[in-house]
């Protein structure tokens, strides 16, 4: 068990080393291939975690292990995806990805599998992924796709029919604010999919498109029966909730409560229960300002809008999150780890009585983009950026 009394105080990053601007740019990077694993891989000790490393990527943008088997799958944003296999430390290749608008914060997005399809054998199962599309005079959008995976040797994958479930509407000018991130509903009847508002900011208040909202959706990309705005037609039909800004993380807690995690402009990041019909007041409220310092009124002067469960400023700029359900850290069973961007490090979140406190932050040398928790506990962490590492950590002994 990790005592984070004893750390707190070492770990914690000065408001000081955090930048004010929530989105940043990854640098782009020309290689496809990651460095080979170590089998044995050498641990080092970061903080209250023993850390080891298995491969590099290319701007490494999400991660997904499939579920029962010892394969995690990580999306590379130009395009490509690579898969470890945490039991042997080798790596393989995955083909038939669609081709992706790259540039800015767009390319391949998210990766997700189903639960319910769990094996040992990572082929023949429901594979769905993400990615920013190129439309006319332009213009781009998020999309959705649904494929099967086969992998015919250990060290080749490949997706086959792949196609478009679900586009973000309208596609607009502009690389910025896709989100896209993917979560399935525990009982894997729905999809949800955060859209974000592409850096336009007034489509978020508008429920005649998708920008700016989370959208819940039937697995085969249809709009889900008993929507908030279902009456209102196509797309409101899709919308679940809005007022969103740029979400990075979406994910269900054990009580299968929603959660996103999504990026403020200048301060105002924002971890938030997702509540049907709710609108979570972007761009009209925000607990940051704006990047040319006009200021936004808080989330306190309207209460009609929903406030966030925990905010910060100067922001986390967060990339994603995820909710600790093993037992493998003790105590921390419940609570949620961030991956942190600007702030180059995990944040440790509490959950108590309703209430979300930030418990401890842990430095790192590196921006991070994802962070999950494997089948064994462990803790897997990408690094953002061209040559990002993938991170085992578990309790330093």
């Amino acid at each position: 068990m990790i005592m984070l009394k004893k750390y707190r105080l070492a770990l914690i990053l000065s408001p000081a080393t955090l930048a004010l601007a929530s989105c940043g740019y990854a640098t782009s990077g020309d290689s496809e291939t990651p460095s080979p694993a170590a089998s044995s891989p050498e641990a080092t000790q970061m903080g209250p975690f023993s850390m080891t490393e298995h491969g590099s990527f290319n701007e490494p943008w999400a991660a997904a292990i499939a579920p029962g088997s010892d394969r995690i799958f990580i999306t590379e944003k130009p395009g490509t995806m690579k898969f470890v296999d945490v039991s042997t430390g080798k790596l393989g290749t995955v083909t038939g990805l669609p081709d992706v608008d790259y540039g800015g914060q767009g390319g391949l997005g998210d990766v997700a599998f189903l639960e319910s399809e769990a094996g040992n054998d990572a082929t023949g199962r429901t594979i769905y992924l993400s990615w920013a599309e190129a439309g006319d005079n332009n213009t781009r959008g998020a999309v959705v796709g649904r494929g099967q995976l086969v992998c015919a040797a250990a060290d080749t994958c490949s997706v086959e029919g792949l196609e478009v479930i679900w586009r973000q509407a309208p596609k607009v000018t502009g690389r910025g604010h896709y989100s896209h991130r993917i979560a399935f509903s525990p009982d894997e009847k729905y999809l949800f999919v955060a859209s974000g508002d592409r850096q336009k900011m007034e489509p978020a208040q508008d429920a005649s498109n998708t920008l700016g909202t989370v959208v819940r959706l039937n697995l085969d990309g249809t709009p889900a029966a008993g929507n908030p705005l279902a009456a209102q037609g196509s797309p409101s039909d899709e919308i679940w909730s809005w007022g969103h800004r740029n979400i990075l993380g979406l994910q269900f807690d054990s009580s299968g409560q929603l959660w996103d995690l999504e990026h403020g402009p200048k301060g105002g990041d924002e971890l938030n229960r997702v509540e049907r019909g709710a609108n979570y007041g972007w761009p009209v409220v925000s607990d940051g300002i704006h990047y040319d310092n006009d200021n936004i009124p808080n989330h306190a002067t309207r209460p009609e809008f929903k406030a966030p469960a925990i905010g910060w400023t100067p922001v986390i700029a967060p990339g994603d999150f995820t909710f600790i359900n093993g037992a493998l850290f003790g105590d921390w069973k419940g609570d949620a780890i961030v991956a942190g961007l600007k702030s180059k490090a995990l944040i440790h979140l509490g959950f108590d009585g309703g209430k979300v406190v930030e418990k401890a932050r842990y430095d790192f040398d590196n921006r991070l983009r994802e962070v999950l928790e494997g089948p064994d506990g462990a803790f897997y962490v990408l690094e953002d950026g061209d040559g990002g590492r993938l991170l085992r950590l578990t309790p330093a002994s």
